[in-house]
């Protein structure tokens, strides 16, 4: 009788094991999460297996270094992510192993500790084999609140590395861990492992993506002529991947100022390089002063060839051509429209495709100029009035190529809000695309607010927390150029016009109170002007532009662009590009639909930068 009831009870555990593994490997590994699958293991041995369960962790490999100092021997940081007690007052750690000399108390969870070398936890970690460390009841503190009798360390063991360690414990009037208990502990401790490594893993490329991808973000607040910006962006939560918004904002020739948003199709690290890509493309475009549609053109072709590693993975993107574009009374639908790729493609154009709006503002015309590649519509909100959606036509998404683009050109007067954003904004599985935007018009229509607090006012309003996506919100508050900051005058294509042109400038300098550059500019605009007469033909104009800096242009009717070349020691002229070179900030030119624009930059003095001399400027190309 004796030996069948023991046979019994053999089966009846050997059942109640081949259960509980059945139903950890049913909960263990549903979720991404790091604690959270820590916690489901522990909830699963606790109460069934154990009374007391706690998972440390090590603290290196949460912090992304792949092999901490001391992870050899056991003697590397560990922080305590999960611990369960079926037993009231319970400590949250065992004394089984304590903690390291010196520190008392328990460990909390969230805490970093580590284990004597020559403890039983610190021997698991350090030979990668479960021990069972019996309790010694006589030497245990009071504050316990229950006497541990038995306790299994068993190290957490992923891909031939050791990730961590958790205690299963006992406490008086149960039964010792025996060998069965041992195997079935590390079973369910690899099982765990694997899944926890899982999520750390993920949570570490999600971190870095998410790095990478602001990152390529505007750093700080941007700034710009004759606007006030503001800009958020939020990520997709630990849920969802990474994905490719971004915005930028960028300062170009004449105190303009470039706007964009834009959108990669896809998620994951690919879509936050390929977006880095395409941002830093989109810069290099603009500082070459082309028009949105033109930059937009060349940036589906950059587009295009990024996504192409074959001409038959060309041939694919250029597949989608022969669609319409949708007219502006459909671009609010735009995104809805996007060619969506087929099965043998789809890896490579999710992250090749995207949707990108480019816009130029003028601070002294007050004009801005869009075009947009399948991207939602701007939203314009002026003073007294509700939020408008710009009617912009929409354009094919970048990387599908074949249709040209088109610019809007809307005159934004001061006090206008202008706001450019990603879908994530406006739309998820909740909130549908016209909800969405609706929602997006009626927080907006409260102007009276500062900039920074209409942004916050957005985010609040809207369903920004589904975590579906990513969001980028660009606004900017048109303030314009005041008229007496703009000299502007025209001169006649004659030799008398250099002096001209020196007294208007010396004047307008003096009037706006900056005598330390008199000097400087007289010579510049001296050069610039005389290089209108002799390289260019027609009337000459001549602007003084003055914000953050003071930029000077010179306006004629050829289409030739200066170029600037090394004089040599016997060349009698060829020197003036590089003079101007010298003392301004910056210099360069831009085609006009009438010609060219030469420029140059000059800081205003702060009273603690020396203000280059012209003198010696002239000396040092000799």
């Amino acid at each position: 009788m004796t030996g069948r009831r023991r046979a019994e009870r053999e089966a009846a555990s050997a059942r109640r094991n081949l259960a509980l593994l059945n139903e950890a490997g049913a909960r263990i590994g549903n979720s991404l999460d790091l604690e959270t699958t820590a916690r489901t293991l522990l909830d699963v041995a606790v109460p069934q297996f154990c009374d007391l369960a706690s998972v440390d962790l090590y603290q290196g490999l949460l912090a992304g270094d792949e092999a901490p100092p001391g992870m050899a021997d056991g003697s590397a940081e560990l922080r305590r992510v999960a611990f369960a007690s079926a037993v009231s007052d319970a400590p949250l750690a065992t004394t089984a192993c304590g903690v390291t000399e010196g520190e008392c108390g328990p460990v909390e969870v969230g805490a970093v500790h580590r284990y004597p070398f020559n403890s039983p936890c610190a021997g698991a970690l350090r030979t990668a084999q479960a021990q069972i460390v019996p309790g010694r009841e006589g030497e245990e503190r009071a504050e316990l609140g229950a006497v541990v009798h038995s306790t299994l360390a068993v190290p957490m063991v992923a891909r031939d590395t050791v990730v961590g360690l958790v205690q299963f414990s006992r406490t008086k009037g149960s039964e010792p861990f025996g060998e069965r208990d041992t195997a079935l502990a590390v079973e369910l401790a690899a099982r765990a492992a694997v899944c926890i490594d899982n999520a750390r893993l993920y949570r570490r490329e999600h971190e870095r993506a998410l790095i990478l991808q602001r990152s390529l973000l505007p750093p700080g607040d941007p700034e710009a002529a004759g606007l006030d910006i503001a800009c958020r962006y939020l990520p997709g939560t630990t849920a969802t991947e990474v994905g490719g918004d971004w915005f930028d904002v960028i300062e170009l020739p004449g105190h303009r100022t470039a706007l964009v948003v834009g959108d990669v199709m896809g998620r994951g690290l690919r879509a936050a390089v390929a977006m880095g890509e395409l941002r830093t493309a989109v810069r290099t475009l603009a500082l070459l002063d082309m028009e949105p549609a033109e930059v937009l053109s060349a940036l589906d072709e950059i587009a295009r060839g990024l996504g192409a590693t074959g001409g038959g993975a060309r041939t694919a993107a250029r597949a989608p051509r022969s669609r319409t574009a949708p007219s502006a009374e459909t671009s609010v639908d735009c995104s809805a429209e996007t060619p969506r790729p087929g099965p043998g493609t789809a890896d490579l154009s999710e992250v090749y495709l995207a949707t990108c709006v480019y816009a130029v503002y003028d601070p002294v015309t007050r004009r801005c100029t869009f075009a947009n590649a399948g991207h939602l519509p701007p939203i314009l909100v002026e003073e007294g009035e509700d939020a408008l959606l710009l009617d912009v036509p929409p354009g094919m998404p970048l990387g599908v190529g074949g249709e040209p683009f088109e610019e809007t050109e809307v005159e934004l007067p001061d006090g206008a809000l202008l706001a450019l954003y990603t879908d994530g904004l406006v739309e998820s599985r909740e909130h549908p695309l016209d909800e969405g935007l609706s929602a997006f018009r009626t927080a907006l229509s409260e102007t009276g607010r500062p900039l920074e607090d209409v942004c916050d006012h957005v985010l609040n309003a809207l369903d920004t927390r589904h975590g579906e996506d990513d969001i980028a919100l660009l606004m900017a508050r048109v303030h314009g150029l005041p008229k007496d900051s703009v000299g502007d005058w025209n001169l006649a294509p004659e030799a008398r016009s250099v002096s001209r042109a020196r007294e208007l400038a010396r004047d307008q300098l003096t009037d706006w109170g900056l005598e330390a550059l008199v000097d400087t500019t007289e010579l510049l605009v001296s050069e610039l002007v005389t290089n209108a007469l002799r390289h260019g033909h027609g009337e000459i104009r001549l602007r003084l532009l003055l914000d953050r800096t003071l930029v000077c242009e010179v306006w004629d009717a050829d289409l030739a662009q200066p170029r600037r070349r090394r004089a040599r020691d016997t060349d009698e002229g060829g020197r003036g590009l590089q003079l101007v070179g010298l003392l301004s900030a910056g210099w360069g030119s831009r085609r006009t639909p009438r010609g060219k624009t030469v420029w140059f930059e000059l800081a205003l003095p702060d009273g603690d930068t020396a203000v280059p001399d012209p003198a010696d400027a002239l000396l040092s190309l000799f």
